[in-house]
């Protein structure tokens, strides 16, 4: 039976309304981007000449970053250190692109957008202080110290130092290491809380025999957000002969701190956390006299390559996602990364202070600068995190990660630039009731 042309003709109409619903939407969208963006700029002029930890306090000024991002505030991510909800500009630059890919994929996406990588590749070098030539485009911080650790020239019987608190994916790979080529790795203990830094570095040294190689280091610690003295160890194992890869998955636009500042040989990171990129994003730093004897962990036609761009060579990637790095280190790097630093520290602070107070509350590691900025753990007498992480968010709609360790077994808790102090007391004030009250029955 055929249909009612009318009835097509309505539809047809629908679709247009539609259309232009969604074009009206997305132009106001656009304007109201715009006017926060305007906004961003007259109140980074206007923080200029103040101090990063007074500008970090002024509510003011981080109204128009808040404004950046798009998210539903009923619900709060203060799980930031697995990943970040990208700002509004990322997201737009990344739709953009698809859409123009879309017209024509793969040639559109390998012949015009692919080579706009480079663009990218300065730019991180920029924030990170480094030759662009030692940065690879890569996807994650897994894929990039997996790259190392896979590519890494070892014999059998060459041995590894890393911490007990390493990310378990790294220790993961090692162990295959081990399994396959017969390594050896050592794990130094990391102490809970950790008291003077020089002391990790000291258990270090005594931890280095004439067969050690690689020191596997993290720069901030997954479990407690401890900052690891790795510029000490870096030197350290360059004084001995040894190679040092750095895990920068917590630091990484985080902490205010160039590949000068840490002295690795190897440095691996994702994007999507602190740099607030879309996921799917991650980069590979390697000092570039060793480039040519890492291999490559995807297949290379020449693996002794001094080129860094051999590391970058999974096949078909949806390059729009990489693309979108662009806009997150424009606004980074508007934001400061001081006054980014130090705004961190203050939103821990602002959570962290008032439950310390609270008799059953521990805090980890010290809120001293030395030892932690935006990352800390609170652990609640007699709650186990996994149970008090789901009524978080169960219940009061806060998303945060349990860390299960012999030696920590606390809450970790991540706000981002983002977060407004409103939603900082309201994560307080949850967690204060548990305290007080224990869990509801």
């Amino acid at each position: 039976m055929l249909a009612d042309p009318r009835s097509n003709r309505r539809a047809f109409l629908g679709r247009l309304g539609g259309i232009a619903g969604a074009g009206a939407l997305a132009a106001a969208s656009a304007r109201a981007a715009a006017a926060a963006t305007e906004r961003l700029h007259a109140a980074i002029a206007g923080a200029a000449a103040r101090p990063a930890v007074e500008v970090a306090r002024d509510e003011a000024f981080w109204l128009p970053v808040q404004q950046a991002w798009d998210v539903d505030r009923s619900l709060l991510n203060f799980n930031n250190g697995s990943c970040s909800p990208a700002p509004r500009v990322a997201l737009e630059a990344l739709f953009r692109d698809w859409r123009f890919a879309n017209e024509l994929m793969y040639h559109h996406l390998m012949t015009i957008l692919d080579p706009r990588r480079e663009a990218v590749r300065t730019q991180l070098a920029g924030i990170f202080g480094a030759d662009r030539e030692t940065i690879a485009l890569v996807r994650n911080a897994s894929e990039a110290l997996e790259t190392i650790t896979f590519g890494i020239e070892l014999a059998r019987g060459d041995e590894i130092l890393t911490t007990t608190h390493d990310y378990p994916r790294m220790i993961t790979a090692w162990r295959q290491r081990e399994a396959r080529d017969g390594v050896v790795l050592k794990q130094v203990v990391l102490p809970v809380p950790l008291g003077d830094p020089a002391d990790l570095v000291a258990a270090f040294a005594a931890a280095i025999t004439p067969r050690t190689r690689v020191l596997h280091l993290s720069h901030i610690h997954f479990t407690t957000g401890q900052i690891g003295p790795v510029k000490a160890l870096c030197d350290l194992a360059r004084s001995r002969g040894i190679r040092s890869i750095v895990d920068g998955a917590h630091a990484f636009a985080h902490l205010d701190a160039k590949i000068g500042d840490i002295g690795a040989d190897y440095y691996g990171t994702s994007l999507h956390k602190w740099l607030a990129a879309p996921v799917g994003n991650g980069m590979l730093y390697v000092r570039k006299e060793l480039i040519p004897s890492l291999w490559p962990l995807f297949a290379h036609p020449d693996p002794k390559s001094p080129d860094i761009r051999k590391f970058e060579e999974p096949g078909t990637n949806p390059v729009p996602i990489l693309l979108a790095v662009s806009e997150a280190v424009a606004l980074h790097q508007l934001i400061g990364a001081e006054r980014k630093q130090e705004r961190l520290r203050y939103l821990r602070d602002a959570w962290a202070t008032p439950l310390a107070a609270e008799p059953r509350c521990r805090i980890l590691p010290s809120l001293d600068p030395v030892h932690s900025c935006g990352i800390a753990c609170v652990a609640i007498d007699g709650i186990e995190p996994v149970k008090l992480a789901k009524h978080l968010l169960e219940k009061e709609l806060i998303y945060t990660a349990p860390i299960g360790l012999p030696d920590v077994n606390a809450l970790r808790v991540t706000p981002n630039v983002y977060t407004t102090l409103a939603e900082v007391d309201r994560f307080v004030e949850a967690v204060r009731k548990v305290a007080r009250n224990g869990l509801p029955g």
